[in-house]
C-alpha cells in the first residue's frame, strides 16, 4: 500500500524544482487519491512524517502541511502518540441505486440498525405526493439509526406502500433485501442532497454536538413499471460520508 503512495506520488512530481514549493499539494493529491482507489482502507495507518519525507526526499515541514491539510477535509484523522489513519468515512456514489447496507459492506463494514419507529399508518399529504398515492392510503413507515460497527451515520425515515409491504417487521436490517425478496427491489431512483445542520434530537441521536454539519437526502425510488416504492428522507454525518457522482460531458 504504501508503495502504491508513492508511485502515485511520483505520477503527479513533473514539475521540477521550479514547482518545489507546490510539492506539498502533489502530495496531498497522490494521499487523496491512493485513499479513494480503496488501496488505504478506512482505518489504515499512514507512513509517519519522517518516512514519507526520508522516502520523497521532502522536508517535514512539507509533509506536516499536506497531511494537516488532509485532516482538515476530514479524510485523515490523527492520534495523539498513534499517528495518522485514514477517516471512517463512507464514500456513496450517486452512479449507482444502492441501499445503505449495501454500501458498509462494500466497504467491508458491519451494518446495523435500531429502530426509533415501526408501524402502519395512513399516508400523509407529503408521502401522497411522493409515493403517487390516493388519500386514506396505508404505507408502513420506519424510521432507524444506522450504524457501521458500532458508530451511528445516518437516521433516516422511509415510507413504502403497504400494498408493497403490508407488515413493518418484514424489514430487518435492509429494506431493498425485502424489497428483493418479493421482487420489488427498485432500479433507478430520484434524490435531493443538501446541506444541513443538525438539530439538538438528531445530533444527540449521531453522537454529535448540535448544529454540526450533515448531509440531508431526499430519495425516491421507483420500480420498472413506474411505481414508487420507497421515500426515504435521510440524515447522514457530514464528518462520516462523502458522495461522489461520476459525470460525462456532451
Amino acid at each position: 500500500m504504501q508503495t502504491t503512495l508513492y508511485g502515485e506520488y511520483r505520477k503527479l512530481d513533473r514539475g521540477g524544482e521550479a514547482q518545489r514549493s507546490l510539492a506539498y499539494l502533489r502530495l496531498r493529491r497522490a494521499i487523496q487519491n491512493t485513499i479513494e482507489s480503496g488501496a488505504f482502507p478506512p482505518g489504515q495507518a499512514l507512513p509517519s512524517e519522517r518516512d514519507l519525507a526520508k522516502k520523497l526526499a521532502l522536508s517535514r515541514v512539507t509533509v506536516r502541511k499536506a497531511i494537516g491539510g488532509l485532516v482538515e477535509d476530514g479524510l485523515l484523522t490523527q492520534r495523539h502518540g498513534a499517528g495518522t489513519f485514514v477517516a471512517e468515512r463512507i464514500v456513496k456514489s450517486f452512479s449507482r441505486l444502492t441501499g445503505f447496507t449495501d454500501d458498509l459492506r462494500a466497504r467491508g463494514l458491519k451494518p446495523r440498525v435500531k429502530f426509533l419507529e415501526r408501524g402502519v399508518g395512513e399516508v400523509t399529504p407529503e408521502e401522497a405526493m411522493a409515493l403517487n398515492l390516493s388519500p386514506g392510503a396505508d404505507v408502513i413507515r420506519l424510521r432507524r439509526l444506522r450504524f457501521a460497527d458500532d458508530k451511528p451515520l445516518a437516521v433516516e425515515s422511509t415510507a413504502v406502500p403497504a400494498t408493497v409491504i403490508a407488515d413493518p417487521n418484514a424489514v430487518k436490517l435492509s429494506l431493498y433485501d425485502a424489497l428483493e425478496e418479493i421482487g420489488c427491489r427498485p432500479t433507478r431512483a430520484l434524490q435531493r442532497l443538501r446541506a444541513v445542520a443538525l438539530g439538538a434530537d438528531e445530533a444527540k441521536l449521531l453522537d454529535c454536538d448540535a448544529g454540526s454539519p450533515a448531509l440531508a437526502i431526499e430519495r425516491r425510488a421507483f420500480l420498472d413499471d413506474g411505481r414508487v416504492v420507497e421515500f426515504t428522507t435521510s440524515l447522514y454525518r457530514g464528518d462520516a460520508y462523502d458522495f461522489v457522482a461520476e459525470l460525462h460531458g456532451d
